[in-house]
């Protein structure tokens, strides 16, 4: 090892030294550490947030895939009128252009307006289905049914499940919302809306 390199590795230990003594640098090694940790929290809470929203719209992409299924069933029984058939059928394509977002959920009406558009459809597929004259022993109509049923009581818990989380999202961000730019470099970082304001 030649002359240089002592002398870098003692002016490299002696700054690591002084550091360690420097109450001004223990005070930035302390907040950065704050700041990472509340970091990880930060990215754990969008995680939850984009796996809970994820499950909300698989759920409701099961449940228009099962309509479109239902209403294939009953136009190939011939007992449906064909005009009304297309109807119904550009009613359910539309429902992924009409739901919302993340974003546009803060506009309550939104929402509400979503779900009455699939609650109609809802109600109307299994009215139809249920009057059909071999629905008694058609299982894949019955099967049908049970699963837009079904998908439409667990929406009620998906929506639940996110609330909750945006709840903490939003905690989070109030109760730290002098580190947020440290925290979040990408963005402005705002609260999110709730599902519950439709309900109110």
């Amino acid at each position: 090892m030649n002359k240089h390199h002592h002398i870098w590795i003692f002016f490299t230990g002696a700054l690591i030294l002084t550091g360690c003594d420097n109450p001004r640098t223990r005070d930035m090694a302390t907040h950065f550490t704050h700041i990472d940790s509340l970091t990880e929290v930060y990215l754990n809470l969008q995680d939850s947030l984009h796996t809970a929203w994820n499950l909300m719209i698989n759920d409701d992409n099961q449940k228009i895939k099962a309509m479109h299924n239902l209403l294939h069933e009953l136009k190939i029984s011939a007992q449906l009128d064909p005009e009304k058939a297309k109807s119904l059928e550009h009613r359910i394509e539309q429902l992924k252009r009409i739901r919302y977002t993340p974003k546009s959920m803060s506009n309550p009406d939104l929402v509400a307006e979503y779900d009455f558009a699939s609650n109609s459809l809802v109600s109307e597929l299994i009215s139809l289905s249920e009057a059909h004259a071999a629905y008694s022993y058609n299982t894949t109509m019955q099967k049908l049914v049970n699963q837009i049923r079904q998908a439409e009581e667990s929406i009620e818990h998906y929506r639940s499940d996110y609330d909750s989380i945006v709840v903490a999202y939003n905690k989070f961000i109030q109760d730290n919302k002098d580190h947020m730019r440290e925290i979040d470099h990408t963005s402005k970082v705002e609260k999110k809306p709730l599902f519950q304001m439709v309900s109110e």
